[in-house]
């Protein structure tokens, strides 16, 4: 009897696990699904207020995604979605987090990073992205670029939801300088 409750009580810890990674990530990345990234984003900002500490938010859209689907079909496109997933997770610092916001949007806060340092390691981040080798079956799928736009705190906002707002218009600046790049928010972009 005593063998049976410790096997219940194993077994409802892992499926306690289980419903906790599905109720944080998102399933196709791994990455961290956009519910924790609020959560996170907003204590992170608490963490580095009371530091007073850098944190640099960057929120990153795969150009013409769209176009990428159409042409190679949705399998593909998850496929290119779960390798991005991979790079980031094993190219960013572990305090750094990760996550998909929603389509082909992905966000990364980085905590104790500087604007500069956040801009530095988003450059590197775009240029990893451009290096991979995505492959469908036996299909090359070709090369990819990305759009980023970068905010921080307390420069560009105290809440998560004017960090976001500025990292976003800033995704939309660097999109209106012809995609493929990284703009740093400025005020006169809203």
């Amino acid at each position: 009897m005593v063998g049976e409750s410790i096997k219940l009580c194993l077994s409802n810890l892992k499926l306690r696990e289980r419903l906790h990674a599905q109720a944080t990530h998102d399933s196709l990345t791994g990455l961290f699904n956009r519910r924790y990234m609020e959560d996170t984003l907003w204590r992170e900002l608490h963490r580095s207020h009371r530091r007073n500490s850098p944190l640099g938010v960057a929120m990153i859209d795969l150009d013409h995604f769209k176009r990428f689907n159409d042409t190679f079909g949705h399998d593909a496109g998850d496929s290119l979605l779960r390798e991005l997933g991979q790079l980031l997770r094993t190219k960013l610092r572990q305090s750094d987090i990760s996550c998909r916001y929603g389509g082909e949007e992905f966000v990364l806060i980085l905590p104790d990073s500087s604007l500069a340092d956040t801009q530095q390691r988003v450059e590197q981040i775009r240029g990893l992205i451009k290096e991979l080798t995505i492959r469908h079956g036996r299909e090359l799928l070709g090369t990819i670029s990305v759009s980023a736009g970068i905010a921080a705190a307390p420069e560009h906002g105290s809440t998560a939801a004017e960090l976001l707002r500025a990292a976003d218009n800033a995704l939309y600046a660097a999109k209106q300088a012809g995609r493929d790049c990284v703009v740093v928010y400025h005020a006169k972009q809203s």
